[in-house]
């Protein structure tokens, strides 16, 4: 097999060849008028040869395959609506066309201008009557146009991934089709598509430690959002009384199959709902968008069989560490106890100081696992909910849930803390949380407090990861699948 270095260096030459023969190696001159699903589409029911004028096509794309004989050539070419045959014979596009065909590779982008035949095989073809080249490409595809399968390699030349691989094309598709669902459902319920800063004075929103950056003309940190949740609330403030953003987030944190540093979210406020409603309407959107995006309400994900139009359990966190943890609900107050049953199965704990730390990681590991069909699990500890409505069953717990579906979170939601004194509280506590240690509790946030003493209207609010829903509905088992660029460390030399 030939080296890719040999190859590189005989498209060079060839390269080299076509420029002293003046021929132009990147045109921008050739008009596109159809694509190559608007010729299918036009030969539904005609004749097997149509010579009509109207079923002349003047289309574009990269050539993936080449059968030369002699004076004809049979090539497979795509463009960003699916792929074609076509049929270049000497005769039909001249002497000189043919000669640069000849020296044309595959991965080169070219167009045609014809009319449609039927093969022997019964196979649609465009006849050329001429062709262009618009882009000579320098770097060979990957072996038989299939031949990059290495994750690594896919994820550092996505490009390369999108030309060879139709199932990547396809999940990148889907996913545009999930957020233009989720945009079509919101804004269809009166909700405004707003945008906030990603750079911010001070992080909030989430427990997560934040990228740091320097603004030189204001002599001031800001960091990279970790949530846009606090500026949202404002708005609510503000009386826009229901909004939304799909937009980037920043944590810096670990990379793995279910984490990105840099990931997509859905976050949506609206003013006078409750938690409880917001199941409901998680419920209807996301039986909305499954349906938009892959046309059913059930998915199958890693051989699980999902129906996201079906009623969603909802079950309380102790409830759940009961049933599928085997954690006696009467412990959940217990911190000696609960710490020694995670010594037991193993589970490593390093927030030991924080009650509500200990349940929820006995729950990532003992429970999250095995909560396939889509599940609401409510009732969080205040503790590790510090900006969510307290309960008016439980002071110690608040009105919140999440949303985990095939084992991951999918969603966060509650009914909003919207009383300035006990957010204050629950600041100071996350300050002294810093304090002995926990790096990733909230900043004081005194400007919005300050937001909060105008009166925020009783709300509720959700985020929802786009990159693990995606993961869901096109069947990906890793983050990395649904990113374009995700990141990773820097090649060795």
């Amino acid at each position: 097999m030939e080296k890719t270095s040999d190859l590189i260096g005989k498209r060079r030459k060839k390269i080299e060849d076509l420029k002293n023969k003046k021929i132009d190696l990147f045109p921008n001159d050739f008009n596109v008028v159809h694509t190559i699903k608007d010729i299918t589409n036009a030969l539904e029911g005609v004749p097997e040869s149509p010579t009509d004028e109207d079923f002349v096509f003047i289309v574009a794309g990269r050539m993936l395959a080449i059968n030369r004989f002699g004076k004809a050539s049979f090539i497979r070419f795509r463009d960003r609506t699916g792929q074609l045959q076509a049929y270049i014979r000497k005769d039909k596009i001249g002497d000189k066309a043919y000669g640069l065909f000849k020296q044309l590779d595959i991965g080169d982008i070219i167009g045609l201008k014809g009319t449609m035949f039927k093969t022997k095989t019964g196979e649609w073809t465009l006849l050329a009557h001429e062709l262009k080249l618009v882009c000579k490409s320098t770097r060979p595809l990957p072996e038989k146009f299939h031949g990059l399968k290495d994750p690594e390699k896919r994820y550092r030349r996505r490009y390369i991934d999108l030309i060879v691989n139709s199932d990547v094309r396809k999940i990148f598709i889907k996913r545009s089709k999930i957020i233009q669902a989720i945009r079509t459902f919101l804004l269809a319920r009166d909700f405004l598509e707003v945008e906030t800063p990603m750079m911010q004075p001070v992080p909030g929103g989430a427990e997560a430690t934040p990228f740091v950056t320097h603004h030189n003309a204001l002599g001031m940190d800001l960091f990279l959002r970790i949530a846009p949740e606090l500026y949202l609330k404002r708005l609510l403030v503000g009386g826009f009384e229901r909004v939304f953003e799909i937009n980037r987030n920043f944590r810096n944190e670990g990379v793995s199959s279910r984490h990105n540093p840099e990931f997509t979210m859905l976050e949506f406020y609206q003013a006078y709902a409750t938690y409880e409603g917001l199941m409901d309407l998680t419920e209807e959107m996301f039986a909305y968008v499954t349906e938009a995006a892959t046309g059913s309400t059930t998915i199958s994900y890693q051989g699980a069989t999902i129906d996201m139009g079906a009623k969603w359990r909802r079950v309380s966190l102790a409830a759940a560490l009961e049933e599928y943890g085997g954690v006696d609900a009467n412990l959940l107050k217990d911190k000696e106890k609960l710490l020694e049953i995670a010594a037991s199965k193993g589970i490593k704990v390093t927030k030991t100081g924080r009650l509500g730390k200990i349940i929820t990681k006995l729950f990532d590991v003992l429970v999250e696992p095995k909560l396939i069909q889509p599940t609401f699990i409510t009732g969080y500890p205040v503790e590790v909910s510090p900006l969510a409505r307290r309960s008016d069953q439980d002071p110690d717990l608040t009105d919140r849930f999440e949303l985990f579906i095939a084992g991951h979170e999918i969603a966060n939601g509650f009914s909003e803390l919207n009383d300035p004194a006990d957010q204050q509280d629950r600041f100071l506590q996350q300050m002294a949380d810093r304090e002995a240690g926990d790096q990733e509790a909230h900043l004081m946030d005194k400007d919005y407090i300050e937001a909060l003493e105008y009166g925020m209207p009783p709300a509720a609010g959700e985020g929802i990861g786009i990159d693990r829903l995606t993961m869901l509905l096109t069947d990906s088992d890793s983050i990395r699948e649904v990113i374009l660029f995700p990141h990773m460390k820097p090649k060795g030399d």
